[in-house]
């Protein structure tokens, strides 16, 4: 049997308010191609199906379509709940869905016996038996007397998640014997590399699961919830499929892919890339350095590439900050679209508390003497120097008049 494993689609992400739509329209598109060319019998999501517990009307009508996309090539679908998910949402058409073949699981069932789901071969018989576990909520692994300090509810919930995956094993075993197992997972291991669009589990990164509680009844254990696609050193083959599309610019390099399994020859995974539709582009320099850089850009996708630029300056200046605007505001290039800017100045302009001596009160110092030291570090040519200093002393005299004012 072949199976594809991937994780968190995030349907309806945006990225700096650019829609991600056609960057997902794209994976389907290839993904489909990929089911046909390898003949794959069944597609294993491990949870974030959607960015929001209530997404938009087109992201569900773009997971619909999705769905409807890949059974044309008879391929048996399995789709769990991550922590971005609604178990409610998801499991609402969950009656009509299983009439297609594609079985979805939102959020634990009362009985855990509702995660197994038999998947049959050609011959008609079960060949296969998945454990598709969603994302486990806090309600899902502690009772109330599961202690009051941190750490005893820090264990409690790893004790519930590897109790769960336990009885999980426990219902394959005895419902089907000597047939092999596969779990699917949403949830953060210890050792593991993040990004900055996964959201922390749990009660945070000190509550990240042990690979060794995962025990070693599976055969293999397909994971969702980390982006970056990687593995977890376990008792058995357990793997982060990572998200096909990056989802925020911290994953600008990750190698994004897609995991395929052929059961007949080995539980190791088959890594297959996913195209890049778009780049992820960051630029930083000082103001020359940006310019420079934005007029050599060649690269080009699909989809227009997205740019992050990070002006890095050793002296603070207003100047230079207008001048950011005035880059960005003015850049115009086919391909290629500018999403967020910042400044990052070594030596950052410090307040008008912290640029005098201790003994000084600022209620006793003149606003010119404030105004003049706070300038003093700027790279200003005298002529803009003294046209600065005028335009401050007309401001002073439209608000207070010729009376002495004190700070």
């Amino acid at each position: 049997m072949k199976i594809l494993h991937t994780a968190d689609w995030h349907i309806g992400k945006k990225l700096h308010k650019t829609e991600l739509a056609e960057d997902f329209d794209l994976f389907i598109d290839w993904l489909c191609k990929t089911i046909e060319a390898e003949k794959v019998d069944l597609l294993l999501v491990s949870g974030d199906v959607f960015d929001l517990a209530n997404p938009s009307s087109e992201a569900r009508r773009q997971y619909y379509k999705a769905l409807v996309k890949m059974k044309q090539f008879n391929c048996r679908i399995i789709l769990t709940g991550g922590n971005h998910d609604s178990p409610a949402m998801l499991d609402a058409p969950k009656e009509i869905l299983k009439e297609l073949e594609i079985d979805i699981i939102g959020g634990l069932p009362e009985k855990l016996e509702g995660v197994v789901i038999p998947v049959t071969g050609s011959t008609g018989k079960t060949e296969l038996v998945i454990a598709a576990l969603p994302f486990l909520r806090d309600a899902d692994l502690r009772r109330a007397e599961d202690g009051e300090n941190y750490e005893d509810r820090v264990e409690a919930l790893k004790k519930g998640i590897q109790n769960i995956f336990f009885e999980a094993s426990e219902i394959c075993a005895s419902k089907y014997s000597g047939i092999p197992a596969v779990a699917m997972g949403h949830l953060f291991t210890a050792g593991i590399e993040t990004s900055d669009s996964e959201r922390e589990i749990q009660i945070g990164n000190l509550a990240a699961f042990e690979a060794s509680r995962f025990g070693s009844y599976f055969s293999y254990i397909a994971l969702g919830h980390i982006h970056k696609p990687q593995r977890v050193s376990a008792a058995v083959p357990t793997f982060y499929s990572g998200s096909p599309l990056p989802l925020s610019f911290s994953e600008r390099k990750d190698e994004k892919r897609i995991l395929l399994l052929d059961t007949e020859n080995s539980w190791e995974p088959l890594s297959i890339p996913v195209p890049s539709f778009r780049s992820l582009l960051k630029i930083s320099g000082d103001l020359q350095e940006l310019s420079f850089k934005l007029e050599q850009l060649q690269e080009k996708k699909q989809l227009e590439s997205l740019i992050e630029v990070e002006l890095r300056e050793q002296q603070y200046d207003a100047a230079k900050l207008s001048a950011l605007d005035e880059l960005v505001s003015t850049f115009k290039k086919e391909g290629y679209k500018i999403v967020k800017h910042r400044a990052n100045f070594e030596n950052q302009l410090k307040g008008a508390s912290q640029v005098f001596a201790p003994s000084q009160q600022l209620q006793d110092l003149e606003p010119k003497d404030v105004f003049v030291k706070l300038i003093e570090k700027h790279e200003y040519d005298e002529k803009t120097r003294g046209e600065i200093l005028s335009a401050f002393e007309e401001l002073l005299q439209e608000i207070h008049g010729d009376e002495n004012v004190k700070l």
